[in-house]
């Protein structure tokens, strides 16, 4: 039993951004949570080459199975998003600008639905097609008699004190309260940082990890403990220094000290450019020919290559990388 309760232990430290390595990240980035960029490839349509469009239109492992298809089999497919994206909104035959960019934010977070799937036959142990906080309680934890919770494991307080935080993160993201998560309401359990309304529980959460002296505040010694342990008569490297600066001149906003709440948020969940909605944008006054503010289907087909990729399409941006070169 100790060996479970050990290595049950280290995957909800891991998960709950404890047990970290002091120096875990490029100086402590592992607790920013920063969107990706809609793809690695240059955005660069001026030179023929529409794979950043590709890649951000329809997610970087879908645009590889658009990458082998013929330009029939590319076209066909790419309406069927069409008409995909007009019902998932309003329906009137057109795609509007928040209907692009609605599809490109689905289609970004696709990591993240695929890993919720993949976890949920784990937590949905009647298969009535949502979680309760029991199930979910009893598939991490194990199976306990009230008043009994973790009598057989040696930190049995660690434990009492990840349940709770648990149950309180639970009860944020179900919010219509009835103690069954839905998928979504499953997935903003899981990843909070993705959801608006699960923006206080991050900050919560970080706060707990780094405030040892409990006054709900993070001082400077506490950010730095975070990032770094010094061996005894170890000399404080270069770059602590740097973050010390950092945190004076960049996250205690109000230069009281310390981070509050609120300074917490703007450095673990700092205000990003809304990704979606500047391809969206792009993609729109690029394909709306009669400039109406939305796009037909007729309009986002005419314009196919620059959406999706082909075997043609690929072959081309391959001859055009490679004359770049030369």
């Amino acid at each position: 039993m100790m060996w479970r309760a050990s290595l049950l232990l280290l995957l909800l430290l891991l998960r709950h951004g404890q047990g970290k390595p002091p120096d875990a990240g490029p100086h402590g980035q592992g607790r920013v949570h920063q969107a990706a960029p809609l793809s690695d490839a240059p955005h660069d349509d001026s030179h023929g080459n529409f794979q950043y469009d590709h890649e951000a239109f329809l997610g970087r492992e879908v645009a590889k199975e658009f990458d082998q298809l013929t330009p029939e089999e590319s076209q066909a497919r790419l309406g069927r998003i069409v008409d995909r994206m007009d019902r998932a909104g309003d329906g009137d035959g057109w795609v509007s600008l928040a209907e692009l960019r609605a599809w490109i934010a689905h289609t970004q977070q696709r990591h993240i639905r695929d890993s919720v799937s993949a976890a949920w036959d784990t937590y949905d142990t009647d298969r009535d097609g949502r979680v309760g906080w029991e199930e979910l309680r009893n598939a991490t934890y194990g199976h306990y008699a009230p008043g009994e919770e973790f009598h057989d494991v040696e930190d049995a307080e660690t434990y009492k004190k990840m349940l709770a935080r648990d149950e309180r993160r639970f009860r944020v993201a179900d919010q219509d309260g009835d103690s069954m998560a839905t998928r979504e309401e499953l997935t903003a359990f899981l990843h909070p940082e993705e959801f608006p309304h699960m923006r206080d529980i991050v900050i919560a959460e970080t706060l707990e990890d780094l405030d040892r002296n409990k006054d709900g505040y993070v001082q400077v010694e506490e950010y730095i403990a975070d990032l770094y342990s010094a061996e005894p008569g170890e000399e404080e490297p270069a770059w602590v220094q740097t973050e010390r600066q950092q945190f004076r001149d960049f996250r205690d906003l109000n230069k009281d000290g310390h981070l509050d709440g609120s300074e917490v948020g703007h450095w673990v969940l700092p205000p990003a450019q809304d990704q979606p909605l500047v391809e969206a944008n792009h993609l729109l006054h690029e394909s709306d020919t009669d400039k109406d503010g939305r796009l037909s289907k007729a309009e986002i087909l005419s314009n196919w290559n620059m959406f999706v990729g082909s075997q043609a399409t690929n072959y081309g941006e391959d001859l055009t990388r490679h004359h770049d070169e030369l």
